[in-house]
């Protein structure tokens, strides 16, 4: 689904943006770095001023009492303008790199508020490269645009003015030629715009190709396609290349511009100006008074020039940034919504439809995943879903907690509509553990009381124990202290879903959702975890996902699903008695009752 709000990417209406909601908040400390920069634009410009008597009055006149007025006026100016380009480049810096972390957290922050549909439609690498590459040439755009046009802008308005009292004549000569960049400068900023979006989407792939291949590295070497994944990463790496040349090629153009009007404004003053001293026009001092403004001057006017290409790449990244930021969120709390009041915890789901939505769906109502379905988990009893992959068991277990939002029907947990209630009560009233086992970089301890941080240590053992954990906790080399590794990569299939487990059990919560939460244990931990969850199941509601169907042959009520439809419901004993497909699976997968 397209955003109904999309970002407008004109210049004036991306900087109106970025200063009402990231610079705004700073004017004060931008107020007083202006300030600084105004004392070193002075200082730069009296600085020129100062070779006037320097000439006329040391090298001409002789005077030995200008000598050591005119050496401290040169030493304090110089002083005058270290001290504040150390302090306003402070205050640039702190307000840089305080934009990146507020921005960084709201990006964050919006994030992970959104639906399921939004990360399984974008790549991580993508996403990621919100948070570094984009909100990064923001920064600069913002720091680097303030400051020039500040200190050097400032800077340059205090030499012209030297270079206007020294000899108006000769400014008017000097900068007659400058104007003539503007058009062609101009357009080397659009262009910087274009070739910085794209080299921000690339950094992106790059990013998720790496990603992609240094997680999988198992199944690339497995499968012998290191040279595949070299070549992809290649073709990236040449593309990144070619694009980075072409936004340095087109930066650089504005170096020969500036350089030849420069030149051409130096030899015209030079010619005028050495003229006018030979006639007597104008003294020597206020000549070099003039050449040394002029000179001075050039770079700060070569920086405003280049300038512009900064703001649009920096731009590049606010427009990015922003689109991400005005992403709408598909499932949305609802305004007034009520906390979840779930005693029993009843889980019903009455004529529900759904399907997922790709990025450009237009909702289409084909291909349904599930179709007027229709079930209920009473309150304490254990409930499973059997069928074939993608008969939309997964789906439902998505559609209990809001994960995704129902294109028809509706989802009840004790005659209270899901949509009705705030998603922290409605996630709160439940623990998920699936088949895909998911551990942070972090202790065996933390990852247990992920979702609850306050637990204590006897009870995440307690849970551990349950789960079948503690033993091989008790023998990692730090015990429950012991780094996990990025996602769980130092502990064994069997031993991370098992932490999974004490995750859930640590929950305590009145629903569980079991998504094939024993399908990577070995046979006699897979009998210590169902003893221990058919324990917890005894006065909670369960609704459980299983293709063995050992683990659910004392189900209270099993569901088979069939192409997104409930095709047979009933006890393991009814459901055999029926000859139906649940009959067929059982005689496909004999089970090994754990009764």
């Amino acid at each position: 689904m397209k955003s109904k709000h999309p970002i407008h990417t004109s210049t004036p209406v991306l900087m109106s943006r970025l200063w009402r909601e990231c610079i705004r908040a700073y004017a004060g400390k931008l107020f007083l770095a202006l300030i600084f920069m105004g004392l070193m634009a002075g200082a730069t410009a009296l600085s020129a001023w100062l070779m006037k008597p320097v000439v006329n009055d040391i090298f001409i006149a002789r005077n030995r009492d200008a000598l050591w007025l005119i050496g401290f006026a040169i030493l304090a100016t110089f002083t005058l303008k270290g001290v504040s380009n150390y302090i306003q480049a402070t205050l640039m810096a702190h307000v840089g790199m305080k934009i990146v972390a507020e921005m960084q957290n709201r990006l964050f922050g919006h994030m992970s508020g959104l639906d399921l549909g939004f990360f399984h439609n974008n790549a991580t690498g993508t996403l990621l490269s919100r948070f570094t590459i984009d909100v990064t040439t923001m920064r600069v755009a913002v720091t680097h645009g303030i400051t020039v046009f500040g200190k050097d802008l400032l800077s340059l308005i205090g030499l012209v003015a030297v270079m206007f009292v020294q000899d108006w004549e000769l400014a008017f000569i000097a900068f007659f030629v400058f104007p003539l960049g503007i058009i062609p400068i101009a357009k080397i900023g659009r262009r910087m715009r274009k070739v910085t979006i794209n080299t921000q989407v690339e950094n992106g792939l790059f990013t998720t190709y790496l990603e992609q291949a240094f997680q999988g590295i198992r199944v690339v070497k497995s499968y012998g396609m290191e040279d595949y994944e070299r070549g992809r990463i290649a073709e990236l790496v040449q593309s990144l290349y070619e694009l980075n040349f072409k936004a340095l090629r087109t930066r650089a153009l504005s170096s020969p511009i500036m350089e030849t009007l420069g030149g051409v404004a130096v030899t015209s003053v030079i010619i005028y100006g050495g003229y006018r001293v030979i006639e007597n026009a104008t003294d020597p001092g206020g000549f070099f008074s003039f050449i040394t403004a002029l000179l001075l001057a050039y770079e700060p006017m070569k920086r405003l020039a280049n300038v512009n290409a900064t703001i649009q790449e920096g731009l590049a990244g606010a427009q990015r940034t922003f689109e991400a930021l005005d992403k709408p969120n598909q499932i949305a709390e609802k305004d007034g919504a009520l906390e979840l009041k779930a005693p029993n915890g009843e889980v019903r789901l009455d004529n529900v439809s759904f399907k997922y939505a790709s990025p450009d769906d237009e909702g289409n109502e084909e291909n349904l995943i599930l179709n007027n379905v229709s079930l209920t988990v009473p309150a304490g009893k254990t409930v499973a879903l059997v069928g074939a992959s993608g008969a939309g068991k997964s789906t439902i277990i998505n559609l209990v907690p809001r994960f995704y939002e129902v294109d028809a029907g509706a989802v009840y947990i004790d005659d209270q509509d899901i949509r009705d209630v705030t998603f922290k009560s409605l996630r709160n009233a439940m623990a998920l553990v699936s088949q895909e086992v998911m551990l942070f970089d972090d202790t065996v301890r933390n990852n247990i009381a992920y979702g609850r941080q306050d637990a204590s240590f006897e009870d995440i053992q307690d849970a551990a124990r349950n789960a079948a954990a503690h033993d091989f906790i008790s023998e990692l080399p730090d015990g429950y202290d012991t780094m996990v590794g990025e996602h769980g990569v130092r502990l064994s299939g069997g031993q991370r879903q098992r932490l999974a487990i004490a995750r859930a059990m640590l929950k305590n919560s009145p629903i569980l959702l079991l998504d094939e939460a024993t399908s990577a244990l070995d046979t006699e931990s897979e009998r210590q975890v169902q003893a221990a969850l058919e324990r917890l199941m005894e006065t909670r509601t369960t609704l459980v996902i299983a293709h063995r169907l050992s683990t659910i042959v004392n189900a209270d009520l099993i569901y088979v699903l069939d192409r997104g439809q409930v095709i047979e419901k009933g006890t393991h004993d009814e459901l055999l008695a029926m000859g139906g497909q649940y009959a067929n699976l059982h005689h496909l997968q004999p089970t090994n009752s754990l009764k």
